[in-house]
């Protein structure tokens, strides 16, 4: 069957496709701010960083979605949960939003933050984020964006529903906001760069995600794969846009496994 888009915006709209997509952000403020008490962060400025008790074994990264217009680290403290039961340290990083920000600032932003989180927490690094997070954490391993002695450190790279070529995000009405030009959306996107070597790249999605959702995830684990990396695209049956995160809070789901290493 032939796939085009003839409404761009219902395209990558979520939330209208997703049944009672209006409890989400209740529940994720409810949950992060249950997790908080229970685990008081420390202060990253714009991010949050949270350490487990006993020896730690790394550093996990989550970067938050919300199309580079929405929401900080306070919704999501509760999806370190699954990092802290392992041992690692879990760091959620904050970035200025459009259209204050352009992307590119966000990218440097939040290497910033996990370069100063990685001066803290010794070990591997494994990167994460969920759909606009999801570009960030690909843009991550690009080389160039984090410093050398960090980038060294990253064991794994799992982009969970991520937007990796922004070119048609110029065709939505969110361009009013985001102010994406066709220089900076080939520049921020990463499907059409390149990406360090020699870290594995898992882009993962939900199987009742938008369609453009999933094209994203298979154009990056293709594309990077055609550039000699190791990568895979797993579609996660039946999950949609809200709940393919839900794995992060639990140390034993194939998502965290495949994130932490545990599985291959």
């Amino acid at each position: 069957m032939l796939y085009q888009i003839t409404d761009w915006d219902d395209a990558y709209a979520n939330g209208a496709h997703i049944p009672h997509a209006d409890t989400y952000v209740p529940r994720w403020t409810e949950a992060a701010a249950a997790f908080r008490a229970a685990h008081p962060p420390q202060d990253l400025g714009r991010g949050h960083l949270f350490l487990p008790e006993g020896d730690l074994r790394g550093l996990m990264v989550f970067i938050h979605g919300g199309y580079w217009m929405r929401f900080d680290p306070t919704l999501w403290s509760h999806l370190a949960g699954g990092a802290l039961a392992e041992g690692w340290a879990c760091v959620l990083p904050g970035y200025p939003l459009a259209p204050e920000a352009r992307i590119a600032d966000m990218t440097r932003i939040v290497a910033e933050q996990i370069a100063e989180a990685a001066g803290r927490i010794a070990g591997p690094i494994a990167l994460t984020g969920h759909s606009a997070g999801g570009h960030l954490a690909a843009r991550m391993i690009c080389p160039g964006v984090l410093p050398e002695t960090v980038a060294a450190r990253v064991t794994a790279c799992v982009p969970i529903s991520p937007l990796t070529d922004l070119r048609p995000l110029m065709r939505t009405a969110m361009n009013d906001t985001l102010r994406l030009d066709a220089a900076e959306a080939a520049s921020e996107s990463p499907a059409l760069l390149e990406p360090r070597m020699g870290i594995p790249v898992t882009t993962w999605v939900g199987g009742a995600e938008r369609p453009e959702f999933i094209r994203h995830a298979r154009l990056l684990a293709d594309a990077w794969a055609g550039l000699g990396a190791a990568t895979e695209c797993v579609i996660d049956p039946g999950r949609h846009h809200f709940d393919v995160i839900e794995g992060l809070a639990d140390p034993a789901s194939p998502l965290m496994r495949r994130l932490l290493g545990y599985s291959g």
